[in-house]
């Protein structure tokens, strides 16, 4: 990796240069010369680049760049944090001074001792497979690309034909006070386009690949491999089409979603449920805490024997993917749910710690100014022994359902309903007539365990816009999600 450093003047006016990984040690040994008994830092440096395009036309292009070191500081049982955009060795080392100062304050408020999980210190060195850098193919190319598409859908009839892409270049240099010495380059891009059409007091809307487009830890190859404009006529067409399809009937009957919707169930009634700060009370902003009980950690049946959930933040190409977490932790597996029973949790050191279990590997930040915390890496099902077109044939009465549409869950994770773009309804074995505003509820374990049918074909989603703490923190974690049955669910909510 690239030897990053900066430039600046000494006190005698003498040109000092320093790498990044120098900044970061400045700052942590100022830290511990302030009274911490522990410290980190990280500098990092991030390239943004998106554009969208609306009814064959370029609509914006942002692009923004940003570097800083934030420094993390425990004094007794308080944390403190600090950061700024200046990577000069006395800024560096101020920062780690104020963070020490906020963490003394911390813990002048009695508190439980904050230990953290033992990690070995390492010296490492990790980037993404990237077979085409995003941010060197030409603009012009990646206009053409969104507005030749969005121009196939107003062709086959789009009243608003929207598309984008986003990309982001980051950079991380992490030193810690064990001795911890790692750099990081992950590149990370996606993009989608969207169909709306507007009847008689009706817009039925369609999105490929998925209401949010897909994204991943990959290079510009994973936007070539989506192809948008051969997919736009089609979601034009059934968005048209969707004006004129009978509502989806109400009642309870056999389900089974698309990969795409199995993604963001995954995210909403898993993952936020298995962030341990959570389930131990510490964090509840955006998604509420968890209705997990620690108590039941290892004996709680969360679903069926076909439910197994793994975090991984080393799938390759998982938006979620990295080497080593924001706390040096390096990139491990490990089941969160087996054969439907709960098994693991979602952790960072000082959480575990608290829990009494002996892993972390869960802590990001969505950049060098904001504090990391427990955050989704790839949480998603191992494959079923099944496919897609031998769910539906074993289905004799039911509805497929598929790309999300709405969602909502209750501040514990437990209670939710869903609405998708679109359905068929399924009879004797075969997809049947499309339907309209498609939804379904359910209650976390109870849905999970009535899983009786899950496909292999497994597709790692990405969810670049996941919301949480506050100041409020953007990440980006991936869903491995293949279709699956749920029996005796309830859809066609409304209301």
């Amino acid at each position: 990796m690239t030897n990053h450093w900066s430039v600046h003047l000494t006190s005698g006016g003498r040109v000092a240069i320093m790498t990044h990984f120098d900044v970061a040690s400045a700052a942590v040994e100022a830290a511990l010369a302030a009274g911490a008994r522990y410290a980190d830092a990280r500098v990092m440096h991030r390239r943004y680049e998106s554009m969208t395009a609306r009814n064959g036309d370029i609509e914006e292009l942002g692009q923004n760049e940003s570097a800083g070191i934030g420094v993390r500081a425990l004094v007794g049982s308080g944390w403190g944090f600090f950061a700024v955009p200046d990577l000069a060795d006395a800024a560096a080392r101020a920062a780690g001074e104020q963070a020490a100062a906020i963490a003394a304050a911390s813990a002048t408020v009695a508190g439980p001792a904050a230990d953290l999980v033992p990690v070995p210190a390492e010296s490492g060195s990790w980037s993404s497979e990237c077979l085409i850098d995003p941010l060197s193919v030409a603009l012009s190319d990646k206009g053409d690309l969104l507005v030749g598409a969005t121009d196939e859908a107003r062709r086959h009839g789009a009243d608003l034909a929207e598309g984008l892409y986003q990309i982001w270049d980051t950079t991380k240099w992490f030193v810690s006070s064990e001795g911890h010495r790692i750099d990081q380059h992950i590149r990370e891009c996606g993009a989608g386009i969207s169909a709306t059409v507007i009847g008689e007091g009706e817009t039925q809307r369609r999105s490929y690949p998925s209401y949010r487009g897909q994204y991943g830890t990959r290079g510009w190859e994973l936007v070539n491999e989506l192809d948008l404009g051969a997919h736009a006529g089609r979601i034009a067409d059934e968005a048209r089409a969707l004006l004129s399809a009978p509502l989806c009937p109400a009642g309870n009957t056999s389900l089974i979603l698309g990969s795409e919707q199995m993604a963001l169930q995954i995210h909403e009634s898993v993952g936020h449920a298995i962030e341990l700060d959570r389930i131990l009370g510490w964090e509840a902003a955006y998604a509420g805490t968890s209705w997990l009980n620690l108590a039941e950690l290892g004996r709680l049946r969360y679903g069926s024997d076909l439910m197994n959930i793994v975090i991984d933040p080393s799938v390759p190409g998982g938006l979620g993917s990295f080497g080593y977490d924001d706390e040096g932790t390096p990139a491990t597996a490990r089941y969160a749910v087996r054969n439907g029973q709960w098994v693991g949790v979602l952790a960072g050191r000082d959480s575990a710690a608290t829990a009494g279990l002996d892993y972390a590997g869960s802590v990001r930040s969505d950049g060098w100014a904001r504090l990391p915390m427990v955050r989704m890496t790839n949480v998603g099902l191992e494959p079923g022994p099944h496919t897609l077109e031998e769910i539906i044939a074993s289905t004799d009465d039911g509805i497929y359902m598929d790309n999300n549409r709405s969602w909502s869950i209750d501040d514990k994770r437990l209670n939710f309903q869903f609405g998708c773009e679109i359905a068929w309804e399924v009879k004797d074995g075969k997809l049947g007539r499309m339907l309209r505003n498609p939804t379904y509820t359910g209650i976390g374990p109870v849905f999970w365990q009535s899983m009786d049918m899950l496909s292999s074909e497994i597709v790692p989603w990405g969810t670049p816009n996941c919301g949480k703490g506050q100041p409020g923190q953007v990440g980006h974690t991936g869903h491995p999600a293949a279709p699956a049955r749920f029996t005796d669910v309830r859809v066609g909510v409304r209301g």
